[in-house]
């Protein structure tokens, strides 16, 4: 089935690794240029350059995306560079684990900050070109969670996940008449090697299987496939949504 996503500019934050590096694989896969955008800029070169072998212009750019002007400058390059920016993908973001009568404010600064004011400078600098009266065309896909129902452990980033939810229903309404979508995916326990590299990796895997009803974890294929459809032309009336990737697991 063809997207329709052929030459149109993604960018891809939190794109060198995991969830985000398989978004970057999928839409490169369409014949998107895509913009790999990530702290670690020598994590985000190598996955560009994986990214040109498949055929497909890709270029890589270290941003914090919690810097409003690094992120506005960004924004610009990849559009001086190809013309425009067409797909955004909001991706970014971390866990810093804890029971909050031991979080420091520092710890939920940071994970808020980047998951929920990176979306907004990023959603704020791409839209002008989304919008614009030659274009008024775009897709924006947020990475939620299936935290967001609430995790112990997790206030920090089940509030921001949470949160990125709501402003991709405000985005929605703002910015439909103008030809953008804006939806949000909530993915369940999924296969990366950060989630490998936990110290309890074999029991999160265990109970994942024992209550998930698809009884396995989710690949980072998974979600990169429901993003690539909602970026795409086949979803053109489809916004404002939170599509849950978790097996089944609510």
């Amino acid at each position: 089935m063809d997207l329709g996503l052929r030459d149109k500019v993604a960018i891809v934050t939190g794109g060198a690794r995991g969830i985000g590096a398989a978004i970057g694989e999928r839409l490169a896969m369409e014949g998107a240029r895509v913009a790999v955008v990530d702290r670690d800029g020598a994590g985000a070169g190598a996955q560009a350059d994986k990214l040109q072998t498949m055929g497909v212009e890709a270029r890589a750019y270290a941003v914090d995306v919690t810097d409003e002007a690094s992120v506005n400058d960004m924004v610009e390059a990849v559009a001086d560079t190809w013309g425009s920016v067409h797909l955004l993908v909001n991706n970014a973001g971390f866990t810093r684990d804890m029971r909050i009568t031991k979080m420091g404010v520092g710890d939920w600064d940071s994970v808020v900050d980047v998951i929920l004011k990176g979306a907004f400078l990023c959603t704020r600098a791409v839209l002008p070109h989304m919008t614009a009266e030659g274009q008024r065309w775009g897709r924006i896909v947020n990475i939620s969670s299936r935290a967001h129902l609430g995790n112990p452990g997790q206030a920090n980033y089940s509030a921001a996940k949470a949160g990125l939810i709501g402003f991709t229903r405000a985005m929605s309404l703002e910015n439909g008449r103008f030809g953008v979508t804006v939806n949000a995916i909530a993915p369940g326990i999924i296969d990366t090697q950060a989630v490998r590299d936990l110290p309890h990796y074999d029991k999160v895997r265990e109970a994942a299987e024992k209550t998930t009803p698809v009884p396995r974890m989710g690949n980072p294929s998974d979600v990169a496939d429901a993003v690539a459809f909602l970026l795409s032309e086949r979803a053109s009336y489809v916004s404002g949504d939170l599509l849950h990737v978790s097996g089944g697991r609510y």
